[in-house]
Order: C-alpha cells, then sequence, then structure tokens
C-alpha cells in the first residue's frame, strides 16, 4: 500500500516551523528549569552552610558568608559546565559522538 503526500509544501514547511517553534520553547522551559533548581540548590546549601541558628534577620558574618557561597557556588558551576560544553564539542568535531549514537 503507497502513501502519497497531498498537502503543499508550504504546509510541511508550516509544520517544520511549529515543530522547531514547540522544541525550542521545551528547551527554554528545561533552562528554566535548570536554572531554578541550582539557584535552590546552591541556597540550601550555602544557607546550611552560613545561617546556624536562623532567626528574623541576618548578620552582616552571615551576609557575607552567603554572599561568597553563592559566588563561589556559581563560579564552580560556570567552570564545570564551559568544561562540559568544550569536551562535548570537540568530542563532536573529531566524531566521536557520531560513531557512538550509530
Amino acid at each position: 500500500m503507497a502513501f502519497s503526500f497531498t498537502g503543499s509544501k508550504s504546509q510541511a514547511s508550516a509544520t517544520n516551523e511549529q515543530k522547531e517553534a514547540l522544541k525550542q520553547r521545551v528547551s527554554t522551559e528545561i533552562a528554566m528549569a535548570n536554572a531554578q533548581q541550582l539557584i535552590s540548590k546552591a541556597t540550601d546549601k550555602c544557607y546550611t552552610k552560613c545561617v546556624p541558628t536562623p532567626g528574623s534577620s541576618l548578620s552582616s558574618k552571615e551576609q557575607t558568608c552567603a554572599e561568597r557561597c553563592l559566588e563561589r557556588y556559581f563560579e564552580a558551576f560556570n567552570i564545570v559546565s564551559a568544561t562540559y560544553v568544550r569536551r562535548i564539542a570537540a568530542e563532536r568535531a573529531s566524531g566521536a559522538l557520531a560513531t557512538e549514537a550509530a
């Protein structure tokens, strides 16, 4: 049984554009969820480290500790992320990922 496509090229193009738009929206939502998770995790870790006894406000020592902790946490995350992206790009360039997928 043969199937034929009776739609026009503009319909196929519109469908491809819709798919790409959907992919972009999903990608954006995933990035937002990951960012929220990163911020939540960093906040939890730094709060636990820097605020031994919660109160109605933070002391200047607690504020300084939390600021430095968050800065280090995000700096480390950025270094790890950049290294990972470079590694993936290098593997793609060398064809290592292409042979794994096959």
